[in-house]
């Protein structure tokens, strides 16, 4: 098999392709929620917190000198992405809770439906009481 069929047949599975839109879909997801916790939330809570910026807390290790940079542990961009990461995380918890919650209803849907019994097994089934009386 060729390296070209054999990268064609991988790429083309439905598995590597719902990955992708996964993927896509994710990042496009994760950018919405950023801005929520960038341009909605954390202002409310720099105002609750007395007007602080997460971001401008660091600690200095090192001053600058010269033309060289300081050296400093940005903790307070730390404290950012997670605010960030726990409410993506909280906003695919809901996400997927009412996702399942539909699917149960879809599948409740699908337990209340009779299904149709063929014809020899209802023949069979009438026989059957039939003979017990």
């Amino acid at each position: 098999m060729s390296f070209v069929k054999e990268f064609k047949e991988f790429a083309m599975r439905g598995n590597v392709i719902d990955m992708a839109v996964g993927v896509v879909i994710g990042t496009a997801f994760g950018k919405i929620v950023s801005s929520l916790v960038a341009d909605i939330i954390m202002p409310v809570v720099g105002v609750l917190t007395g007007g602080i910026d997460f971001t401008d807390y660091k600690l200095v290790i090192k001053e600058a000198q010269g033309e060289l940079a300081a050296v400093t542990v940005n903790y307070g961009t730390f404290i950012q992405t997670m605010v960030d990461f726990l409410i993506i995380a909280f906003c695919i918890f809901i996400a997927l809770k009412g996702i399942n919650k539909l699917k149960k209803q879809e599948v409740k849907k699908e337990e209340q439906t009779p299904k149709e019994i063929p014809e020899d097994i209802a023949l069979l089934t009438e026989i059957r009481d039939l003979l017990k009386r």
